[in-house]
């Protein structure tokens, strides 16, 4: 039997981006066929426990089909960080914080532009229009999308 492979994707305060890219990962493990192979995450570096995804945030999935209304943020910890197998960042802060207070998982953090072999950050749109909010969803998309062959080789994965 196969062992599921994970992924968690890590923002600030695990409201905005990190939400919305579990999401669009998830979308795609879907139309995959492997969403039940594989468990996806989100966290962040600065969150709080049991916050929503924000309303923008929401509001700009549901235009895509994907409902993360029912999202409640966690903080980075490293019970969550030991349990996945990959830790993709939205900044390089977010990667250097991880690998610095927790050293032992250092090897699997990655920015997600770095799945694609680039290294940028996604902005955070947090007090952004709506329209920001759309265009970091968009971002999400296109690094995950780019990224993809290079997720599934470090996982190992072959259909």
């Amino acid at each position: 039997m196969n062992m599921k492979r994970s992924i968690l994707f890590v923002c600030t305060a695990n409201q905005c981006r990190s939400p919305m890219a579990e999401a669009i990962m998830k979308d795609y493990l879907n139309n995959m066929d492997l969403k039940n192979e594989w468990e996806v995450q989100s966290a962040g570096t600065w969150a709080e426990s049991g916050f929503p995804a924000t309303a923008f945030g929401i509001k700009a999935m549901a235009e895509r089909g994907l409902d993360t209304s029912g999202h409640s943020s966690q903080p980075v910890r490293s019970e969550l960080l030991n349990q996945n197998d990959l830790i993709l960042t939205m900044e390089e802060g977010h990667k250097e914080a991880i690998q610095v207070e927790f050293p032992a998982v250092r090897h699997k953090v990655f920015l997600l532009s770095e799945m694609a072999e680039v290294k940028t950050n996604i902005e955070d749109p947090i007090g952004g229009s709506f329209e920001d909010y759309l265009n970091t969803a968009n971002e999400i998309d296109e690094w995950i999308q780019k990224g993809m062959p290079k997720i599934l080789s470090i996982l190992n994965f072959s259909e």
